[in-house]
């Protein structure tokens, strides 16, 4: 708390010059008080209740104290160390930061030094000594505001804790299955400084590196939970530019963004998101910097029930089935591009880089195969479920992060 030289102070000190002060710096305390009043705007209200009691109990401590080196220059005991430790979690507890009471430490240091300079005038104290005694007031002004720094610092700590805590608690009610009641959210958002809003989205996380990714950098609106190995997060849902500064928040990490629900779906719109990472990470989705769900709904149903996609491309793709594997991998990605684009010859043939001669012929043998199927509305829509699933599902196979679809769930 105290260097070298702050600690020379005192000992340079006479240890008479407390018999000298004491007698007329009984009443300094109300000049103090009266200044710090007439100065400081924050002060300025009445000093009744705590705050009166507080701001008055710490200028008559801070004099006794002084007083007291003079006579003895032993650093002050703990409990009296806590008046001024308190003075510190005080102003926390009035919102405010420390640049106000330490300004009233300078005040109460100028007015001090003016008493004492008067009186040690008055008693013939030498004027070396009487510059001793200015730097030590004002030595012994920054060790109190140390002091104040010190309990600031820690209430800033323990109540960042509490309420961490608290929106850990909330982001648990939140994922809970059943679903928590409103009035019980509403309350635990409240102690846990969250608005709660109408609608959200759960975000699954999973470091790109092997190791502790820091924290995204995210607002007060997100409730993270970065330990176990399934870091998430909720958030209010998000439009356009919110979902551009949520990407970039999220570097460092693969990302998947649930579907967006009210406050009773979140659990859901957490396990879609962890399945769209999941996905994402196999191939069946693509890999992009965050994986948003409601580009992909239809592929995470399709997905989600491998042997059922499995089903439903053995009925609408059974023509194809007795090719051989480089003419049926030809003729599907043709079908695939073909039921896409609305028959749209020429997209086709720039989507697989051949001459639209090409994809004509093609299209001619997948005709002669299927027949009159191609023509049928509701077997299209199949065979354009049923090639997708079986993209997928074939880069997830490849990957093993899939099961084959006699496995059934895709977990």
């Amino acid at each position: 708390m105290t260097g070298p030289r702050e600690e020379q102070l005192w000992t340079l000190l006479p240890r008479e010059l407390a018999t000298v002060f004491r007698p007329r710096m009984l009443d300094v305390a109300d000049d103090v008080l009266k200044e710090i009043q007439r100065t400081i705007p924050a002060y300025r209200r009445p000093l009744d209740g705590a705050f009166g009691q507080a701001l008055r109990a710490g200028v008559q401590e801070a004099i006794l104290q002084f007083l007291d080196r003079l006579g003895s220059p032993v650093p002050s005991s703990e409990e009296r160390r806590k008046i001024f430790v308190g003075l510190g979690v005080h102003e926390l507890g009035q919102g405010r930061n420390l640049d106000v009471l330490q300004a009233a430490y300078r005040v109460g240091a100028r007015v001090t030094w003016r008493r004492m300079a008067e009186v040690g005038a008055d008693a013939d104290v030498p004027s070396a000594t009487l510059c001793l005694l200015a730097e030590a007031i004002f030595a012994y002004i920054d060790e109190l505001s140390a002091l104040s720094i010190e309990g600031h610092a820690a209430a800033q700590a323990k109540n960042a804790g509490t309420l961490e805590r608290r929106r850990r608690r909330l982001l648990d009610l939140l994922l809970a299955q059943p679903p928590a009641a409103a009035p019980a959210i509403e309350e635990v958002a409240q102690s846990a400084q969250w608005p709660v809003p109408e609608r959200l989205v759960a975000v699954a996380l999973e470091p790109r590196e092997h190791g502790r990714e820091p924290a995204p950098p995210l607002g007060p609106e997100a409730l993270i939970d970065l330990e176990g190995g399934a870091p998430c997060l909720l958030l209010p849902a998000l439009g356009g530019d919110e979902r551009r500064r949520l990407e970039i928040a999220l570097v460092g990490w693969r990302a998947a963004v649930g579907p967006e629900v009210g406050l009773d779906g979140a659990a859901h719109s957490l396990r879609w998101a962890r399945e769209a990472l999941r996905l994402a990470g196999s191939g069946a989705l693509p890999e992009v910097a965050v994986t948003w769900c409601d580009q992909h709904l239809s592929d995470l149903w399709l997905f989600r029930e491998p042997f059922l996609a499995d089903e439903l491309g053995k009925r609408t793709l059974g023509p194809l089935t007795d090719l051989s594997p480089k003419q049926y991998e030809r003729l599907a990605d043709t079908l695939l591009a073909w039921l896409e684009t609305c028959g749209n010859v020429r997209e086709v043939a720039e989507r697989q880089s051949v001459h639209p001669q090409t994809v004509r012929s093609r299209a001619q043998e997948l005709e002669t195969l299927f027949d009159h199927r191609l023509e049928d509305p509701q077997q299209r829509f199949e065979m354009l479920l049923a090639l997708r699933a079986a993209q997928g599902l074939a880069q997830g196979l490849a990957q093993g992060l899939v099961q084959t679809p006699s496995g059934g769930d895709a977990e």
